[in-house]
């Protein structure tokens, strides 16, 4: 189990003996909104690559795909372990994912490249977040995939390239990093509005709604780490 402080706006690591039949399903559950992510962003590359302007950036878009499927698998795994169907996981929450990645559409290369970045980051964010409120078995699930990948890298070093040779650039990324960032908290939010068992699990034993803006506070706070590194600062 990690030594690093408690993420912010959780419950602190329950030990695992003191897990519940209760917080084994709301886990489960946990799992099967992640697992509909992973596809959800598997697919958005694939579709959003079509943009990418050379084959080096193909293949790197590529290699982002291939880690989200590695990701896919390995929750696929421990979502069967519950006795849960991966393919009805995936369709009983996908429309959410789908929801957020139809209103994020990107319009040019450099909107894909920030929302490729950004998403890995927000997703390694959120996994981060979540993780210490967790057992220590779920939480060596959670560190399997939560890993910003190193894949997207690569975008950061094309926009951040990009915008300073171009500083007009700057400003509509900005706020198109500001609209990933809001759509993402939005989506994020009605996936705890509907699953109160996860909601429980991830924010029992702190004030609810302080915990769940805490939880939001400290991924925007990631969030704008990650947009300074892209020069949109």
């Amino acid at each position: 189990m990690s030594t690093a402080p408690p993420p912010s706006g959780v419950s602190p690591d329950p030990p695992t003996s003191a897990v519940t039949s209760e917080d084994g399903g709301a886990i489960a559950k946990l799992f099967a909104v992640l697992l509909a992510g992973e596809y959800a962003a598997f697919y958005r590359l694939v579709d959003e690559s079509r943009m990418a302007p050379d084959v080096a950036s193909q293949v790197a878009i590529a290699r982002m795909a291939a880690s989200e499927m590695r990701h896919f698998d390995a929750l696929a795994e421990q979502v069967a372990a519950h006795d849960i169907d991966p393919t009805q996981a995936v369709e009983r929450y996908r429309s959410i994912f789908d929801r957020y990645h139809r209103v994020t559409t990107p319009k040019t290369w450099y909107e894909a490249l920030v929302k490729a970045y950004v998403g890995d980051g927000l997703a390694a964010d959120f996994y981060t977040e979540v993780s210490g409120a967790l057992p220590a078995d779920a939480q060596s699930v959670i560190r399997e995939v939560m890993a910003e990948t190193a894949n997207s890298h690569f975008a950061r070093e094309q926009v951040s390239a990009a915008v300073a040779a171009n500083p007009s650039l700057k400003s509509p990324l900005t706020l198109w990093g500001r609209r990933l960032l809001g759509e993402a908290v939005t989506h994020a939010q009605w996936v705890l509005a509907a699953e109160e068992e996860v909601t429980d699990l991830l924010f029992a034993g702190s004030a609810s709604l302080h915990g769940i803006a805490g939880f939001f506070d400290a991924i925007t706070a990631e969030h704008d780490k990650r947009m300074r590194d892209l020069g949109l600062g």
